[in-house]
């Protein structure tokens, strides 16, 4: 039996420990785990897609608070001053997943309650355990989706690694695979850093579960030639009228799946929903440096002087969404209502 991968995120110790992540820019050949014990450390490790997946990120950097707290040793009187601070320095790390500000204003909330360390270790803690349980349902409402004797093609990684659970599009399908459906994966090779081919095949991999990588640009011909029977992919931020941020290269396969009728389904929990905006247009992108796309493992491939685009993801919008699988149960269109109306509930 494949032994499993170490744990994503890992706090060790009290308030006087540290933070471990697995870090994912090494993955699949080596399996290296950061210990880090400053909030600097936590924001690089953020910026550098150490760790990954919105869910992930929001449970490191609340971790990160603590390490951020810690170290400067504020008094009652500026204790949540300084989280406010701390909480902005990582949010700044990656614009676009709405999860981390989320776990980061929690944090806030909790310094105002009660402005000392042992609370805040225990609200990242529980950031981390209610994510995992988000995790759990998410797969739990979405697992009856997956096609028996069918091919599911997904896009990035989310599973494990861009999780502190199951992870979102990927807990639907290895609940599927526990009942006993049995069905292949296409991961799509997700350029330019390549998480699909690196991280979603190896954690399909280790559960089992068939899965053979794709060149990005052939998703759309093998949808149009009925090869696929389901597109589920997560998100980094889902707006109040259903459009969608994910790792760029996601719209293109919505707009195959529209085309030739192949259902297109989100999986995401409620805290990757912002509100605050109204639709995809308003949702920021973050521009990453061109080198990621003029290289590859550290050799150029472009030639000297070409320079590159190299936005981190794309928006999808709502209408090309045949339904959104999240914590609470499935919504399906139309979106802004039921959106309203979940977020409500899930507060």
């Amino acid at each position: 039996m494949t032994a499993p991968l170490p744990r994503t995120i890992r706090w060790v110790g009290d308030t006087g420990g540290h933070l471990e992540l697995l870090d994912q820019t090494k993955l699949p050949t080596e399996e290296v785990v950061l210990e880090l014990r400053d909030v600097e450390g936590v924001v690089d490790a953020i910026a550098r897609l150490c760790v990954r997946g919105a869910p992930a990120i929001g449970v490191a950097a609340a971790y990160g608070v603590v390490l951020g707290v810690r170290a400067r040793a504020p008094t009652p009187q500026t204790f949540l001053g300084m989280v406010a601070e701390i909480a902005n320095q990582l949010s700044a790390s990656r614009p676009t997943a709405v999860n981390l500000r989320w776990a980061l204003e929690r944090c806030i909330g909790a310094a105002a309650e009660r402005p000392n360390v042992d609370a805040l270790l225990a609200e990242a803690r529980a950031i981390q355990s209610d994510e995992e349980l988000m995790s759990r349902k998410i797969g739990e409402h979405g697992a009856e989706l997956v096609p028996e004797g069918g091919t599911v093609l997904t896009h990035c990684n989310t599973g494990r690694l861009a999780t502190a659970g199951d992870g979102t599009a990927l807990s639907v399908l290895f609940p599927a695979w526990r009942r006993g459906a049995r069905f292949e994966v296409l991961a799509d090779e997700t350029r330019p850093l390549l998480q699909g081919a690196r991280l979603t095949a190896l954690e399909l991999q280790r559960e089992g579960i068939p899965v053979r990588v794709l060149a990005d640009g052939a998703a759309a011909g093998l949808i149009r030639t009925g090869e696929v029977q389901l597109v589920i992919v997560g998100a980094d931020r889902i707006a109040a009228n259903g459009d969608f941020a994910n790792k760029v290269g996601t719209s293109p396969l919505a707009l195959a799946c529209h085309a030739a009728g192949v259902p297109f389904y989100v999986a995401a929990p409620m805290s990757t929903f912002d509100l605050a905006v109204a639709t995809g247009d308003d949702i920021p992108i973050e521009e990453r440096d061109a080198t990621e796309v003029t290289g590859l493992h550290g050799a150029r491939v472009a030639p000297e002087g070409v320079g590159a685009r190299n936005p981190a993801f794309d928006v999808t919008p709502h209408h090309l969404v045949t339904g959104i699988v999240t914590d609470i149960g499935v919504l399906k269109p139309p979106f802004s209502p039921h959106i309203k109306e979940s977020a409500a509930g899930s507060r």
